[in-house]
């Protein structure tokens, strides 16, 4: 499957975005996704991530509360909208497809990437 990740941008502290993850190739119902962001000079760190059906999510504690995780499989997107963003919350957002149908929390879990979304929240 392939991943196309878009919606990312700058915005001020306290303001939103949602995140699109697209997909093509394969069923995309297949899949689990998952949303990762890495900050400058920062690891790769878990966000947020839905099982096949949608059915069930989880995520990190920094974005509990603020972050929600969303798909439509009838369209063959995720989604991820950020409400509520910190300046901490800058980094580049990456989706993450993982087979199974069931999520994960590491990125060794996931087995297809995009390319990445920059989001800036400024002070």
């Amino acid at each position: 499957v392939q991943l196309q990740a878009s919606g990312g941008g700058l915005v001020q502290a306290g303001g939103s975005l949602r995140l699109s993850c697209a997909a093509s190739g394969r069923t995309f119902s297949s899949y689990a996704i998952g949303w990762f962001r890495q900050a400058p000079g920062n690891e790769r760190e878990f966000a947020a991530a839905i099982t096949w059906s949608g059915s069930s999510t989880y995520y990190a504690d920094s974005v509990k509360g603020r972050f929600t995780i969303s798909r439509d499989n009838a369209k063959n997107t995720a989604y991820l909208q950020m409400n509520s963003l910190k300046p901490e919350d800058t980094a580049v957002y990456y989706c993450a497809a993982r087979g199974g149908g069931y999520f994960g929390t590491t990125s060794s879990d996931y087995h297809y990437w995009g390319q990445g979304t920059l989001v800036t929240v400024s002070s």
